[in-house]
């Protein structure tokens, strides 16, 4: 449904910014601001995405201040592939990659920051603003719309006197704001009324709309309530969202669960460790696409114990591998995948779950942590100051038992490790070996059961499902189209193209 414009675009470097805040966390500002990326480069737009903070563990590798790699939140990328515009770090141009409950790793442009890190929260703000205004009015100079995101909720009246994400960034660009809120939750015209209540005036007149998504229901039911709300407000309800579990958009902090599970037969379980650091797993997404497999999170023995040798065991990345061992182990995890193992059950590790299938963990920089690993590859890992960022394209080499398909699959993905892994010299010199099947990232235990590779992306890799599971996916272009599809068929007509007229 590609609609033609009914008025003309602006000069290049006037651009309207268009910004997405949502009620609270998870309210579905993500992906409404991808899809309005997708809208707006249909309606032949030059667009860009842009989110002054976020705070994620899913982080992708990007180009960065003359062509130097950094990260930014996966959410961005998508939304910068959705924007048909290359991905680049002044799109994120804070990142906030939480190692504990009360500690961050802070990514400014691209790059981590020792000194931000160690600055406490509130005093951050005066620090990075000057960056993140001249990131966000560079993005405006070179485009003609950016939809920016918001974070968590615009009304934290805690937060507001620091604020950097929200309604500084709306009143920075001057932004047409559309505020969602999650009505499957409830509560939902009392979120929207009490978060427009909370703003100063100059705040609330630049709420254009309000956005309620994930309805299940009879949408004539939802009256009159949206009329009390504009007569209270003057903000009218601009779209109802009804809800869509199968968009195949991985969720921005990679969240899943059997509602958006693909349908069919299940021929295979696949059974992520869900530690409380683990990190990019939104590139799980595709296998929730492929027919017959099914994703479940394993939080204790129990949720492994019915597996079958076909079915896989994966330990993702981890922002704290070291810590997330510890809490495997005192779940009980540690003996539940070492015996799926042992009964010759597939195991992958990935990143920080390559490092806990190693022997040991060593870190004489203070970086992770020391710690013994899970034993089920010959490996040790040593930390390192030094944070490896890059992209990276390998072909496999000879690979057996369960992972004998891959042999040969060229791969394209991206590095974001502290680690370094190779070969326990002990163990090798009596003869325990594992088998290198790319070259200083990827390693396969005797057996044919067990594999750990560093490189993130594996599984969004056409080739490679194809090869495991004989199946394609969505491209993510057909998954753009058909996000920009939904929203222009659910908005209000006209709602759309006034926010940028």
């Amino acid at each position: 449904m590609n609609s033609s414009l009914p008025f003309r675009k602006p000069a290049l470097g006037t651009a309207h910014c268009v910004m997405v805040l949502g009620t609270t966390s998870g309210a579905g500002k993500s992906w409404l601001a991808t899809a309005l990326c997708r809208y707006y480069a249909r309606q032949g737009f030059k667009v860009a995405p842009f989110k002054a903070q976020n705070m994620s563990n899913n982080a992708r590798v990007v180009e960065g201040p003359d062509g130097v790699l950094g990260e930014i939140g996966s959410a961005q990328y998508f939304q910068a592939l959705a924007a048909c515009a290359l991905p680049e770090v002044r799109m994120n141009p804070l990142l906030l990659k939480p190692e504990a409950d009360t500690k961050s790793q802070v990514v400014l442009l691209g790059k981590v920051s020792e000194t931000l890190t160690a600055m406490p929260w509130r005093g951050r703000s005066v620090h990075v603003w000057p960056q993140i205004a001249a990131a966000l009015d560079a993005l405006c100079a070179e485009n003609d719309v950016v939809v920016i995101e918001g974070a968590g909720s615009p009304a934290e009246i805690n937060l507001h006197a620091s604020d950097i994400v929200n309604m500084r960034v709306a009143r920075h660009a001057q932004a047409r704001c559309l505020l969602v809120t999650d009505i499957d939750r409830g509560g939902a015209f009392a979120h929207l009324y009490g978060t427009w209540a909370l703003l100063p005036d100059d705040e609330r007149a630049l709420i254009h709309g309000f956005v309620l998504n994930k309805f299940r229901g009879d949408a004539t039911l939802l009256s009159p309530a949206p009329q009390m709300l504009q007569e209270r407000t003057g903000v009218p309800t601009v779209a109802t969202l009804p809800m869509w579990w199968q968009h195949g958009l991985p969720e921005e902090d990679g969240v899943f669960d059997d509602r958006s599970r693909s349908c069919g037969a299940v021929h295979t379980t696949v059974a992520v460790i869900a530690y409380p650091r683990l990190s990019n797993i939104d590139e799980f997404q595709p296998l929730k696409n492929i027919p017959g497999v099914r994703l479940l999170w394993a939080r204790s023995p129990a949720d492994v114990a019915g597996l079958r040798p076909s079915d896989w065991i994966v330990l993702p990345g981890s922002k704290a591998t070291a810590a997330d061992l510890a809490w495997l182990r005192a779940q009980g995890l540690d003996a539940a995948v070492a015996a799926h193992a042992a009964r010759g059950g597939t195991v992958l590790g990935i990143c920080g779950g390559l490092q806990m299938l190693g022997e040991a963990l060593i870190d004489t920089d203070g970086i992770d942590g020391n710690g013994p690993g899970l034993g089920l590859l010959p490996l040790v890992t040593v930390f390192e100051a030094a944070k490896t960022v890059r992209r990276t394209q390998a072909r496999f080499g000879f690979l057996t038992g369960a992972w004998a398909t891959l042999s040969g699959v060229e791969v394209a993905g991206y590095e974001i490790h502290h680690g370094q892994t190779a070969q326990h010299p002990a163990m090798a010199a009596k003869g325990d070996v594992a088998r290198e099947v790319l070259p200083g990232l990827a390693w396969q235990n005797p057996a044919g059961n067990v594999l750990g590779l560093y490189l993130h992306g594996l599984l969004e890799d056409s080739a490679v499902l194809c090869a495991l599971f004989g199946a394609t996916t969505p491209t993510l272009d057909s998954v753009f189209d058909g996000m920009a599809d939904y929203v222009e068929q659910h908005f209000d007509v006209g709602v759309l193209d006034a926010l940028v007229r």
